[in-house]
């Protein structure tokens, strides 16, 4: 479908949409405990983005004292069960953006467009040689979803790394119109060790997203730098940092976009989701992995 004048106009908006005083003065009023208007502030929220308060570990709005708190609100323990099979599970609840294979050093950003893996991984020639040929699923939060950020599988943490950008809005519209969205914007990318070999889980920032944080590390940004910075872990012994299946290991204040990627062969993604499907944290992204005597005891049956 061709784009129509409004949407010229969305998209040059955005270009010239002051993001980072935007972001800042998103992040001073979030973190404010202003009693009663914080309270009606997250009242009116939940109206208009109709949130589930029944899953949450504190179901009141009253029960936060900054709309942060409400934002990264933790559910109940139930609320989202981890698929316990030997399979990779959504990191996030949201909407899949896209999901595939990683061909020729590219990503499916939306229908027509893609964007390049050196640039997602901010030139890390060593990550972006394990994730040629793998697979990648991205997740787009919106407003009303939970925003922790989960472990997709097990894993052993080896490098941390924030990457400065741009602060462009991650919704699916801008997704299809604004080039390599996702290598352009502010990022933290976390490079894992796990059974199924390198894993790498990237979270995107956005206009109005104030902040990113992770477990280990606490708020990532702000303060916000120019350059590239990193941070290695070791993998055994003092320092170690370890996190299982379905382990918290990150939250935006406010939404964003999280990236999941895996190397060649090490997941097969299951084929009945696309662009658009709904996701829940600890669902099943990817089916069981069949052993070799599992196939033999399979052909014998024939």
């Amino acid at each position: 479908m061709p784009m129509t004048y409004f949407d010229r106009v969305k998209i040059a908006f955005h270009y010239l949409l002051p993001q980072l005083p935007l972001t800042r003065l998103a992040g001073w009023f979030a973190q404010k405990e202003w009693g009663a208007l914080t309270h009606g502030v997250i009242k009116l929220f939940s109206w208009k983005y109709n949130i589930n308060w029944h899953e949450a570990e504190k179901p009141n709005p009253t029960d936060y004292a900054s709309f942060n708190d409400f934002f990264i609100r933790k559910l109940n323990a139930d609320a989202r069960p981890i698929d316990q099979r030997d399979v990779a599970v959504f990191p996030a609840d949201g909407h899949i953006s896209e999901l595939g294979a990683i061909e020729r050093g590219q990503l499916l950003q939306a229908k027509g467009h893609y964007f390049s893996l050196a640039d997602l991984l901010a030139g890390d020639e060593s990550a972006v040689a394990d994730f040629e040929q793998g697979q990648f699923a991205t997740v787009y939060l919106s407003p009303r979803d939970y925003h922790r950020v989960h472990m997709p599988v097990a894993g052993t943490l080896r490098k941390m790394t924030y990457v400065p950008g741009m602060l462009f809005s991650v919704n699916p519209f801008l997704g299809e119109h604004i080039p390599n969205l996702f290598a352009r914007n502010e990022r933290v990318i976390c490079q894992f060790d796990t059974k199924f070999g390198p894993m790498v889980q990237i979270l995107v920032g956005a206009t109005i997203t104030a902040s990113m944080s992770t477990t280990w590390a606490g708020v990532i940004n702000p303060p916000r730098t120019a350059q590239v910075q990193s941070w290695d872990y070791p993998s055994e012994g003092e320092g170690a940092i370890r996190l299982e299946k379905g382990e918290e290991m990150g939250a935006f204040r406010l939404g964003s976009t999280v990236i999941t990627l895996f190397a060649k062969d090490a997941v097969d993604l299951l084929p009945h989701f696309a662009a658009g499907s709904a996701v829940q944290m600890g669902q099943a992204m990817s089916a069981p992995k069949t052993t070799d005597s599992t196939n033999d005891n399979q052909k014998d049956t024939l």
